[in-house]
């Protein structure tokens, strides 16, 4: 029996300028080359030609039998397994040239209902001009609180955790320890956390704990009376 060897070969083709190497054992078929060679290279396996040339690119001979074995030509490692079109309508560089590939392009319209896309990513985390416009609507919501819960106005707050304290609105607008608009309220009680003051910026004057920042949504504007307390009480 015919002892098997395996030969390391360089593979190239008349298609492109692509180099690979590959494995073949001495015993399989110049058809079942083809085959695995139409996958690497490109050119189909029905109108490949093989050469086997040198490790220096002298042409050996042409395997010209798909039956015949590998191993029945004088191939030796780092041979060069070189595949030819011979279909003529197939032309050099045609895999490399992406200029010829048929692309799929978006209108402006179809890229902007997109979800997956980077302008969709922006958006939602309000990056670069998306920024600016976070940044007007934060302006046009921050007006409205200021006309919908004026300065010097009863309220009651209800934060969540927390009962429900009354108090008088005496500040409304941005303030410079947290972004965004902010309440701030002088409680009936010293149930608060400031005096009106955060570090050595004064927003309103009240006493001791009295003072507290809440965001709109927790006030509630209205008709409520300032809690008194008798002598009797303690």
């Amino acid at each position: 029996m015919e002892e098997v060897a395996f030969f390391r070969l360089t593979i190239t083709n008349s298609l492109s300028s692509q180099v690979s190497q590959k494995t073949f054992s001495s015993a399989v078929t110049v058809g079942y080359i083809k085959m695995n060679l139409e996958l690497i290279t490109g050119v189909s396996a029905k109108t490949m030609q093989l050469q086997l040339l040198s490790e220096e690119g002298v042409l050996l001979c042409s395997l010209l039998d798909d039956s015949a074995t590998l191993g029945s030509h004088p191939v030796q490692n780092a041979c060069i397994l070189h595949a030819v079109e011979t279909d003529q309508s197939r032309e050099k560089g045609e895999f490399e040239d992406a200029s010829q590939v048929p692309k799929y392009q978006l209108t402006d319209e179809e890229y902007a209902k997109r979800s997956d896309s980077l302008l969709a990513f922006k958006k939602r985390m309000k990056m670069g001009r998306f920024a600016d416009e976070a940044a007007s609507k934060g302006s046009a919501v921050g007006q409205e609180e200021e006309e919908a819960i004026p300065v010097g106005s009863r309220c009651k707050v209800t934060v969540p955790g927390a009962p429900e304290r009354l108090g008088t609105i005496m500040f409304v607008g941005e303030t410079h320890f947290k972004p965004g608009h902010w309440v701030g309220i002088r409680y009936d009680e010293p149930v608060g956390k400031n005096n009106g003051s955060i570090g050595s910026h004064r927003y309103f004057e009240c006493p001791p704990l009295c003072g507290a920042f809440v965001k709109a949504k927790n006030v509630c504007v209205g008709d409520f009376p300032e809690e008194t307390f008798s002598d009797d009480e303690l």
